[in-house]
């Protein structure tokens, strides 16, 4: 299992806990989990079933990866994520900073996912 750090405050928000430590052993206060880092309360509303075993687990890489996609394709509201304005408005529904939105653009176009040669975003 791969869990973040207690949301305690400090250098992450405060998030009480939202699952009675269901998902991350933590009764107290919430933790990211699994491989793709779901919040317990966003886990509940976005959680998928990707390899087809009857079970949603946010530990279970398949699982959270289509419930990743579900999550960005839910954020983008409509707008196509091969798109600059889809992608951002994916990335903002993950992390309300634009700072972090263009990291996510810059990084999509070093793969190729939005064309055009990789750009640097200072700190």
């Amino acid at each position: 299992r791969i869990l973040g750090p207690p949301l305690t405050g400090g250098p992450f928000a405060v998030v009480t806990d939202t699952d009675d430590g269901a998902l991350d052993g933590d009764t107290q206060y919430d933790r990211a989990v699994g491989p793709m880092q779901f919040i317990p309360s966003t886990w509940r509303t976005s959680g998928a079933d990707g390899n087809g075993d009857g079970v949603a687990d946010p530990h279970n890489y398949f699982d959270a990866a289509v419930a990743a996609a579900r999550y960005l394709c839910r954020g983008a509201r409509g707008v196509p994520l091969d798109t600059e304005a889809g992608m951002r408005a994916a990335a903002l529904s993950y992390n309300r900073s634009q700072h972090y939105a263009n990291v996510v653009i810059a990084n999509a176009r070093g793969y190729g996912g939005l064309g055009g040669a990789p750009v640097t975003v200072p700190g």
